[in-house]
């Protein structure tokens, strides 16, 4: 984290608030000249990054340009003719450049795909505004609207980035946008105090270990809706048809929902159709999925049926009555009051999430457990608060 600090410090006092006008843009379309220019990316204090991809009807993006932008130029490059990606993983993985991006959830996974690595130091400029004060979850148009008073174009945000050559407008957007995260963010970081500068950098490393970690197969079922209400023999269809589908998905590279779609996975886990025709009268049973697909799931039904009573899972427990909402009201003013005193936006304070699995520790009359998912500066400012409202709203 020292190094992390350091760089960015480095980006916020030494870098002129002086923005290009005319851009100048290059292109990089070839292994050794994105190797050269990665050789001067690793000096930098910071660097801009974005992505334009496809995900029309498929499990993975397919990325069509990457943009990176240094706020004096700008890199566009080709991964339909990139084959060695190692030198932008090292930049990526440099802990001396900060990479700056606006609301880069899909933007990690495109570059996971592409590099095998993820960027860190992470400077999300989406949760630099929320840290400042600005509303949670702003779009890039309205920021860069708010900070630099440009108002964006958004005509090729569906273009098809796959084409080529692509049209003087798509290479254009794309370079602007980068162009203008750079700004942004050199005007956003000197107004982050350094406390505020080091939580957002861990919530960036919060966000590359969430796209780092594999989903697990076996444990898809556990996200089903009502899954809680199937018996132990009927969670056990149901995870196997879980991960059939998870497993289809990413072998296809086609979306969940176009193998088996999710409003199906109960009812079949709860009747277990036996032939055909009665699959085809399942709620949401696509007629390509029993055409293609029939025959699998009721021979994969039929073996998760039979499989022993060791192998079940257990149970799920019942989601929280609706009596809890009043008791989530007074957990949520804990993180209000703090985001008050803060000048933070007060989203950034307290999922929804990590409320319901603290009051899952200790549901209706306590005692309550902090959650391993409330880490870092949220648990230390917030987790006895948490602790306390829950005691007095308890009764003796």
């Amino acid at each position: 984290m020292l190094a992390h600090h350091a760089s960015l410090y480095n980006a916020r006092t030494e870098t002129k608030e002086k923005f290009v006008t005319v851009l100048d843009i290059q292109w990089i379309r070839d292994d050794a000249t994105l190797e050269r220019k990665c050789q001067d990316w690793k000096e930098l204090p910071y660097l801009a990054l974005d992505t334009e991809f496809m995900r029309v009807d498929t499990f993975y993006p397919a990325a069509g340009l990457v943009q990176v932008g240094d706020g004096s130029g700008v890199w566009l490059i080709d991964p339909l003719l990139i084959r060695d990606w190692s030198p932008f993983a090292a930049v990526l993985e440099s802990p001396v450049v900060v990479k700056v991006f606006h609301a880069c959830g899909e933007d990690l996974e495109v570059f996971q795909r592409l590099t095998g690595s993820l960027p860190q130091p992470l400077f999300d400029t989406q949760l630099a505004a929320a840290y400042l004060g600005m509303p949670h979850s702003m779009g890039y148009s309205k920021l860069v609207l708010e900070i630099l008073g440009l108002d964006l174009p958004k005509d090729e945000t569906r273009s098809d980035w796959l084409q080529r050559p692509l049209t003087d407008m798509q290479v254009r957007y794309a370079a602007e946008d980068v162009q203008h995260l750079a700004e942004v963010y050199v005007k956003l970081a000197p107004r982050l105090s350094d406390e505020k500068l080091q939580w957002l950098l861990a919530d960036g490393t919060d966000l590359t270990n969430n796209q780092s970690r594999v989903s697990d197969p076996q444990e898809a079922y556990l996200d089903v809706k009502l899954a809680w209400k199937l018996n132990r023999p009927q969670l056990a269809v149901l995870r196997e048809l879980c991960v059939w589908r998870e497993e289809q998905a990413r072998l296809r590279n086609k979306p969940r929902n176009h193998v088996l779609r999710e409003h199906t996975l109960w009812p079949l886990a709860r009747f277990q159709p036996a032939d055909k025709v009665a699959l085809a009268r399942i709620d949401d049973m696509h007629p390509r999925t029993v055409r293609q697909d029939g025959d699998t799931l009721i021979a994969l039904m039929a073996h998760a049926a039979k499989l022993p009573e060791a192998v079940w899972p257990q149970t799920l427990p019942e989601p929280l009555p609706r009596e809890i909402t009043p008791v989530l009201k007074k957990l949520r003013e804990v993180g209000q009051k703090q985001a008050e005193r803060l000048e933070m936006a007060p989203e950034l304070m307290l999922r929804k999430k990590i409320l319901e699995a603290l009051l899952k520790t200790g549901w209706p009359n306590g005692p309550y457990q902090l959650p391993d998912s409330l880490q870092g500066w949220r648990r230390e400012l917030m987790g006895q608060a948490l602790l306390d409202s829950l005691a007095a709203q308890t009764p003796e």
